[in-house]
């Protein structure tokens, strides 16, 4: 095999919820993460020597006369030593003495800095295409241990589907039953710096925390309105102060037709359930009306981001 093409599957948190501040800065978690259908595309093949990585954006960037805010975005996602798909790369060759050059293309889809595992999610799928394309036999397990160097999220993407991840994110459970519901999603035009939000929450002015055993509970039964109305996740607290169109997105979905409504991780993304496909595309065409997002998205959830891509 000379060439592979892969899809990375972004992710949204379900529930988020941060269980208190480590001594080495980092933060426990205890969230239910879930895949989506929306991805980016990760095309490799083998050269003879060294790590060479190209970016361009996809239509999400380029629709609807955004091609201004493309250009702006392949500045702040340059294809060098920085870009997670070259660190994953890197990492593997390093740690497989490899000589085996590889040549890696990304076509950007999923919105960048918006809590959906964007760049986490194509270092996973780099990891699964050159375990694949250079006949590695990393097992899931070795690559997960491996990964976690890279990002807290980067195990979780390599598995999918719906887990419970604690730790810094990195201690995965899978949980089995989710049912199938619609996804609006939403970016509006602000990046949101996940630095930030964690070192301005302050967990000791929290007066509730999410349901995360409840949810669970719910996903394993197959509990649509179990799963919505524990949707909870504690860095709003942080966010929707600060841009408090994330809390406009959110109410506006609610309001036509979302079962709830949510931010996904540390934002700005705001995903809304539905249980009719017809529901969430009308209130994706109101919120573009509204001009209230940027990049908006009618999509599934996936249920293993190991599917055939």
């Amino acid at each position: 095999m000379e060439q592979l093409k892969i899809n990375a599957y972004a992710k949204i948190n379900l529930s988020l919820d941060v269980v208190r501040r480590r001594p080495d800065g980092y933060h426990d978690v205890k969230m239910i993460m879930q895949t989506v259908d929306l991805y980016d595309v990760i095309t490799m093949e083998k050269a003879e020597s060294g790590i060479h990585t190209t970016v361009e954006m996809g239509k999400s960037f380029t629709a609807g006369g955004m091609d201004a805010q493309a250009d702006k975005v392949t500045e702040e996602l340059p294809a060098d030593e920085s870009n997670l798909i070259y660190k994953a790369a890197k990492l593997i060759m390093d740690s497989k003495n490899m000589t085996d050059g590889v040549k890696i293309h990304l076509q950007k889809n999923i919105p960048i800095a918006a809590g959906m595992a964007g760049g986490s999610t194509d270092a996973a799928a780099v990891f699964r295409g050159m375990n694949q394309l250079f006949s590695l036999g990393m097992s899931t397990e070795e690559m997960k241990e491996m990964a976690v160097k890279i990002g807290a999220d980067v195990p979780y993407c390599i598995e999918g589907g719906t887990q419970l991840s604690e730790g810094i994110g990195e201690i995965l459970t899978p949980i089995k039953g989710i049912p199938d519901f619609y996804l609006l999603i939403a970016k509006p035009e602000i990046s949101v710096s996940t630095k930030y939000v964690y070192e301005n929450l302050h967990l000791e002015e929290l007066s509730k925390h999410p349901d995360v055993d409840g949810m669970t509970e719910a996903i394993q039964n197959g509990e649509l309105d179990g799963i919505v109305c524990r949707m909870e996740n504690v860095l709003e607290s942080v966010t929707v102060k600060q841009y408090p169109v994330i809390g406009e997105i959110r109410e506006f979905m609610k309001e036509h037709g979302a079962e709830n409504a949510l931010m996904s991780g540390s934002g700005p993304t705001v995903f809304g359930i539905y249980k009719e496909k017809e529901k969430a595309e009308k209130a994706a065409e109101l919120l573009e009306k509204e001009k209230l997002a940027r990049q908006i998205f009618v999509t599934t959830i996936k249920k293993n981001a190991k599917e055939a891509d």
